[in-house]
């Protein structure tokens, strides 16, 4: 795999973690959306932490989440080989019963890191649950970093709804952390799954710092994740990186701006797409004998793929300088560092 493995991905979330900045972990749930990503991050000249969820494992795959998991992971490491930013891979919210996705996951790909999610479970067997992927990792031998979930998110997820969130608590957090042997633990604070304005939202920027001084006071220096990220303003994503969160999970705002701008162009382009109303609707015979005719140059696949990717592009590169990370990426990094003992020598 081009992409890089979890002993990197550590690296960078210590760095980001220690500097005040973070990652806005992105899910592909389309190849647009993919390719637009990949463009940010090196627009943005930011490293790019990559997620897909077993949904979308499916929907690659044509119903085959192993199928899924390989034509993503091929996809990504092939369009990433040329870049100097570093690409990463989380496979995200695997259920703590979801076998045949652990399976897959673990077994098929082998991912910068995973993300376990026994959240709705007790807090005893969600440390057991995590536990038993963190030993199975460790047994493999693999660069693999686990992230697991404490706590629970409410809204929209994969097509599940949870109504009510469950705050974190320091005191279990550190209990957790400690048990389960987790490398990143993500916490509730406030946020929601799907659509959701963070004006609106009671989020507890105050319970990550509790949470973040309540681990370091335990020997525990592991960084924090905050799912259900879209829609949180600048000022809650700058105060969220001022804490020890370093990873924020974005999914929604990608599908949003790829359904808009799709629908933007239809519009823009209607009259080269969609026939007149009076004219009879023949698209197997490309309406031969009518005086209309679609324009192929306007309604080719390609034409509006662009246009996402062009968004998406945008998109991602606001979203890496509101958290910090755009300039950041290990190239960049690097050559700061060639330069400083450059400067050393003379």
């Amino acid at each position: 795999m081009t992409y890089a493995d979890g002993s990197h991905l550590i690296e960078v979330y210590q760095r980001a973690r220690m500097s005040d900045y973070g990652f806005i972990a992105s899910n592909l749930t389309h190849p647009d959306i993919l390719q637009g990503l990949l463009r940010g991050a090196e627009t943005a000249d930011s490293d790019l932490v990559l997620q897909i969820k077993r949904d979308t494992a499916e929907y690659f795959g044509n119903g085959d989440i192993r199928a899924g998991l390989k034509a993503a992971s091929a996809h990504i490491s092939a369009l990433s080989t040329t870049m100097d930013n570093a690409v990463f891979l989380n496979v995200d919210h695997i259920e703590a019963t979801d076998r045949a996705m652990i399976d897959a996951a673990l077994d098929v790909i082998t991912p910068s890191s995973i993300m376990i999610d026994a959240s709705e479970r007790p807090l005893k067997e969600n440390i057991e649950k995590t536990r038993q992927i963190v030993d199975r990792v460790e047994q493999m031998d693999a660069n693999i970093l686990v992230e697991a979930e404490l706590g629970t998110i409410a809204g929209t997820e994969s097509g599940e709804v949870t109504k009510e969130a469950l705050y974190t608590d320091p005191t279990e957090a550190v209990e957790f952390v400690d048990q389960s042997g987790c490398d990143l633990l993500a916490i509730s604070i406030g946020t929601k799954h799907g659509v959701a304005a963070g004006v609106e939202l009671d989020l507890r920027v105050e319970l990550a710092t509790e949470i973040g001084e309540a681990l370091r006071q335990h020997g525990l220096e592991i960084p924090l994740v905050v799912h259900g990220s879209s829609g949180l303003t600048q000022s809650q994503v700058t105060a969220l990186m001022e804490t020890d969160v370093c990873k924020l999970n974005t999914n929604t705002r990608y599908q949003y701006e790829l359904a808009r701008r799709m629908c933007e162009y239809c519009e823009d382009h209607r009259e080269a797409i969609m026939p007149p109303p009076d004219t009879t609707d023949t698209p197997s015979t490309m309406f031969a004998g009518h005086s209309w005719q679609p324009d192929k140059t306007r309604f080719r696949t390609h034409a509006f793929g662009d246009e996402v990717h062009r968004q998406i592009t945008e998109v991602y590169s606001e979203l890496a300088t509101l958290s910090g990370s755009a300039g950041q990426s290990r190239a960049q990094q690097a050559h700061r560092w060639a330069q400083s003992l450059e400067l050393m020598r003379d």
